[in-house]
């Protein structure tokens, strides 16, 4: 792994703790104007203190976030597909070349294993990989879930160890029962998991806390932190368990004190 690599994903994972807190609102590129990202940039302002890093499209980070603003980038670089269609059908959207441009820290694509157009996903992550490995660009793979796939560990073990094979250099994928296997499956490379849909504030945590003590290295976190009653309660009490090692309760304490503030 070559210095800028290296040094790309020290912004991310920080060195201190070796965890990380990622905060997503790349959704809009196939959801749309989705509740909490109507404005974006409202939204995400006052969180960006609390994120280690931002995932978000080219589109996006040039309307919404001010270039002066010191937080690592990782550009969702897929697209292609909406809701109303088949979500494998990914192409590549974004080159390496803006990327570079904004500046990325990383770059990111979803694979669909299962999915109907499973293999033009995995030859995304592919072509990323050959790029990230060109110019020192590390490449998170998104473990997408194929719409008859259940998320257990065998599954996303299966998924996330193919992405590994591929090359990917973080892996984002679901929490479940088991998930030391999927973990196990992706060996020295780093996991995170997804946050999903949104949960009770209390289930969110206690997912994060799960994860974390089964062996991911920090969440990518979307709309369990910015559909919340208190966003900024919810990231800090997500990164008091992530990098404070504090428990469910003691965590769940920040939020209510941020929520009632």
């Amino acid at each position: 792994m070559n210095w800028g690599m290296k040094n790309r994903i020290s912004r991310i994972i920080k060195p201190k703790t070796g965890r990380c807190v990622m905060l997503a609102v790349d959704h809009g590129y196939f959801q749309g104007p989705t509740t909490g990202l109507s404005n974006l940039g409202r939204t995400v302002e006052p969180l960006l203190p609390y994120a280690d890093a931002l995932m978000i499209t080219r589109g996006a980070v040039r309307n919404w976030i001010e270039p002066i603003v010191d937080i690592p980038i990782i550009l969702r670089v897929s697209g292609g597909q909406s809701i109303l269609k088949e979500l494998s059908n990914e192409t590549i959207t974004t080159g390496i070349e803006d990327a570079i441009r904004i500046n990325a820290s990383a770059i990111t694509c979803s694979v669909y294993v299962g999915g109907e157009y499973e293999r033009e996903t995995i030859e995304n992550l592919s072509k990323l990989v050959d790029d990230g490995e060109k110019y020192g660009i590390p490449v998170l793979a998104v473990t997408a879930v194929g719409k008859e796939m259940v998320r257990d560990a065998r599954y996303l073990g299966l998924t996330s160890r193919i992405c590994v094979e591929t090359g990917a250099h973080i892996i984002k994928t679901y929490y479940t029962e088991g998930f030391e296997k999927v973990v196990e499956a992706c060996g020295k490379v780093p996991v995170v998991i997804a946050g999903g849909k949104k949960l009770p504030e209390i289930d969110a945590l206690k997912m994060a806390y799960g994860a974390i003590s089964d062996g991911a290295i920090g969440v990518d976190m979307g709309r369990n932190i910015f559909q919340s009653d208190s966003p900024v309660g919810m990231i800090q009490a997500v990164r008091a368990i992530v990098h404070g090692g504090k428990s469910v309760d003691e965590a769940y304490e920040i939020y209510e004190q941020s929520k009632n503030k």
